[in-house]
């Protein structure tokens, strides 16, 4: 079961996929672990279960995260210092998949002309399901995706695979990040990745969560780029 969530800037060109991926038969045990993790949040920092963590806003402290702001992230004023309570956090979650057991991660990136953001977003998509596709042939397994929105581009390529031979079963599952904890956590991992490849200076807090927190979850201990040179 493989969860992937894209990232990336079209003022820069730069594309980024992350995932996170799983044997279905640790479902039960990753889905328990990252649920009595929210619970966590909701029991000690008042973040709902269902509320969405989308990693681009809360770690940047835009919206509201919290249904009751943490005195420790106020100033003496009562001022809340919402970037730094959502950067604990994004670390407490990304803290929290790496310690899951069975699941792993992967991120991969490309950077094009900004002018063709959108050929490049595809054609990397193409890439990484050729990449996971042959991963799943050398274990002789087989995979299922999940992915966040509607992009009938998505499903072409996959469709493109020829029927004999392929691993990755059926179209993508297409879920809305809103709903689903399992991309929520591939948007983690994405965010991570961009942060780590573009290291843009106002992100410079995150220059180095990949590497901290998802790098030992991650076969290749790193994003990798598609095509590989």
């Amino acid at each position: 079961m493989i969860y992937i969530d894209d990232s990336g800037r079209p003022q820069s060109g730069l594309v980024v996929y992350g995932w996170i991926e799983f044997s279905q038969y640790e479902w039960h045990d990753v889905m328990r672990a990252w649920l009595n993790f929210r619970k966590h949040l909701w029991c000690q920092y008042k973040i709902p279960v269902d509320k969405e963590l989308h990693t681009t806003e809360f770690a940047n402290g835009r919206g509201d995260l919290s249904k009751r702001f943490p005195d420790e992230f106020r100033g003496p004023d009562g001022t809340p210092f919402k970037k730094d309570f959502g950067k604990f956090i994004a670390q407490e979650c990304l803290q929290q998949i790496s310690s899951i057991r069975g699941i792993r991660v992967g991120a991969c990136y490309h950077k094009g002309k900004p002018e063709d953001f959108a050929q490049t977003r595809t054609d990397l998509y193409r890439l990484l399901v050729a990449d996971i596709d042959g991963h799943l042939k050398i274990d002789n397994s087989l995979g299922q995706i999940y992915l966040d929105g509607e992009d009938d581009m998505y499903r072409h390529i996959h469709r493109e695979l020829k029927l004999q031979g392929r691993n990755i079963i059926e179209d993508p599952v297409m879920l809305s990040s809103k709903d689903s904890q399992l991309i929520q956590m591939a948007d983690l991992v994405a965010w991570s990745a961009y942060s780590a490849i573009n290291r843009h200076e106002s992100q410079e807090f995150a220059w180095d969560w990949y590497q901290d927190y998802l790098a030992a979850r991650d076969p290749r201990r790193a994003p990798i780029q598609l095509p590989e040179r």
